[in-house]
C-alpha cells in the first residue's frame, strides 16, 4: 500500500497554502519520490491517499514519564495528572496522546494546543483531504540499534526506538552544546554529521522510519467523524425517505387493485340482482336505489312485483330453462310448476343464496318452486308465529 507522508509547518502558520515537504512511499517502504505541495494542490490530486503527517519540531512536545502498572481506563487519567506539571498552560486546551507502558516503566506522552488541531481538522476539510496519523517530528525517522539523528529547523531530532524519541532546540552553539550519551551508537542523517557518528545516510532515509503505535491525530479523526456522521445520518435519512415513498406508492397502488376488483365484483352481484339496469355505473348507490323502488312499489303495483321475479327466478335458477310446465302468480307469489323430470327435493344453497341477496325468498314444494319478496312472511310462517304467541 502506498504512504503519503508529510512534514508539516508550525501549526499557528498552516494555511491551505503553506508549502510542505511530501514523500512517497513504495510498498517496500522506500522512498519513491519527493515533492514540495500546499494542502490545496495536495487535494486537487485525484487518488491521493490518507496522509501521514509529522509535526513542525516546535510544535512537537515529548517527555517520558514513570508510570506504574495500571488499568487501562486509569492509566488514561495519571497521564494526565503527571502531564500538567509540565506544561505552561491549562491542560484541558491540549491534547495528550501517550505511548503504552514499556518493560521500564516508561511511557512517552506528547501535547499540542486542541484548537489549533482542530483547525487543522478544518484545513484538511476544505481540502478534500483525509489524515491517517499524526505524529511528532521525529517520529519518521527509521529505528536502527542505537539512535538515529538528524537537524531539522533548528532542533535535533533523535529517535531511540519504536516508542521512544526526544526533540532538542539548538541554541547559538548549535551541535557543539550538545551532550551525547556515552557508549551509544549514533546513526546521522543529512550533512555534517558530528564526529564517532556512523556513516551519514541520505536525506530520503528520515521518511523511513516505522509508525509508532500512538499518535496526536485522536482530535483531528474526532472532528472528521462527526462531519462524516452528519452527512451518513442525513444520507441515512434521505435513504428512508425514498424507501418510505416508494412503499406508500407501492401500497397505493395495490389496495387501489384491489379496490378495482372489489368494485368489479359489486357490479356483477349488481347485475345480477337487478338485470333491468342497463349500466352499472356506481353499484352501492345505484342498488339502494333499486330496493327502495321496489320496497315502496311492489305492494301497489303486483305486475312489477310479478316481472320482477320472473326475472329473478329466470337468471337465478339454473333448472329454469327448459323445464317449467306452468307459471301462477298470486296475491305477489309466483309459482313454478316444473315437469316431472326435473323436479327434485331439498334446497340448492348457492342459487338460493344469489336469490336472497337479491331480496327473493324461495322454497320447494311438491310441484316446483315458489318465490316471493324476502319482506313478505309466508302462511306457515305466520301460523307458526301465531301458535307461538297462543303458547
Amino acid at each position: 500500500m502506498t504512504q503519503l507522508k508529510v512534514a508539516l509547518p508550525p501549526l499557528a502558520e498552516l494555511d491551505l497554502n503553506s508549502e510542505l515537504d511530501c514523500a512517497w512511499l513504495d510498498r517496500q517502504g522506500q522512498v519513491s519520490r519527493e515533492e514540495r505541495l500546499s494542502l490545496g494542490e495536495l487535494g486537487q490530486r485525484s487518488k491521493s491517499p490518507p496522509l501521514l503527517c509529522f509535526l513542525h519540531p516546535a510544535d512537537s512536545l515529548l517527555a517520558s514519564l514513570d508510570v506504574p502498572p495500571l488499568p487501562a481506563n486509569k492509566m488514561v487519567a495519571a497521564v494526565q495528572c503527571a502531564a500538567q506539571a509540565l506544561m505552561l498552560g491549562d491542560s484541558r486546551e491540549m491534547h495528550i496522546a501517550h505511548s503504552p507502558r514499556d518493560e521500564a516503566g516508561q511511557v512517552q506522552i506528547a501535547w499540542a494546543p486542541r484548537q489549533q488541531l482542530l483547525r487543522f481538522a478544518q484545513l484538511l476539510k476544505q481540502a478534500g483531504l483525509t489524515l491517517r496519523g499524526l505524529y511528532p517530528a521525529p517520529y519518521s525517522l527509521p529505528v536502527l540499534p542505537g539512535s538515529v539523528a538528524c537537524v531539522q529547523d533548528g532542533h535535533l531530532l533523535l529517535r531511540d526506538s519504536v516508542q521512544v524519541a526526544r526533540v532538542q532546540p539548538l541554541f547559538d552553539d548549535g551541535l557543539d552544546g550538545v551532550v551525547w550519551e556515552p557508549g551509544i551508537t549514533l546513526h546521522w542523517i543529512g550533512d555534517h554529521p558530528p564526529a564517532g557518528s556512523e556513516l551519514p545516510m541520505s536525506d530520503a532515509q528520515r521518511w523511513a522510519g516505522p509508525l509508532p503505535g500512538w499518535g496526536l491525530h485522536g482530535a483531528v479523526q474526532q472532528q472528521q467523524t462527526e462531519h462524516r456522521g452528519w452527512g451518513r445520518a442525513i444520507g441515512l435519512s434521505a435513504l428512508a425517505v425514498a424507501v418510505w415513498v416508494i412503499g406508500l406508492n407501492l401500497y397505493a397502488a395495490r389496495e387501489a387493485s384491489q379496490g378495482q376488483q372489489l368494485k368489479a365484483q359489486m357490479s356483477l352481484r349488481v347485475k345480477q340482482a337487478f338485470p333491468e339496469l342497463p349500466v352499472i355505473l356506481n353499484p352501492l348507490q345505484q342498488a339502494r336505489q333499486q330496493l327502495a323502488v321496489r320496497q315502496k312499489g311492489a305492494a301497489d303495483d303486483p305486475a312489477q312485483t310479478f316481472n320482477r321475479l320472473v326475472l329473478q327466478a329466470g337468471s337465478g335458477i339454473p333448472s329454469m330453462a327448459g323445464s317449467v310446465e306452468r307459471l301462477t302468480f298470486v296475491d305477489g307469489t309466483l309459482q313454478l310448476g316444473l315437469l316431472s323430470d326435473a323436479r327434485r327435493g331439498g334446497n340448492d344453497q348457492a342459487w338460493q343464496s344469489t336469490l336472497a341477496q337479491a331480496g327473493i325468498s324461495v322454497t320447494a314444494d311438491e310441484a316446483g318452486w315458489t318465490l316471493r319478496p324476502a319482506n313478505e312472511a309466508t302462511p306457515s310462517d305466520n301460523d307458526d308465529s301465531s301458535g307461538a304467541e297462543d303458547e
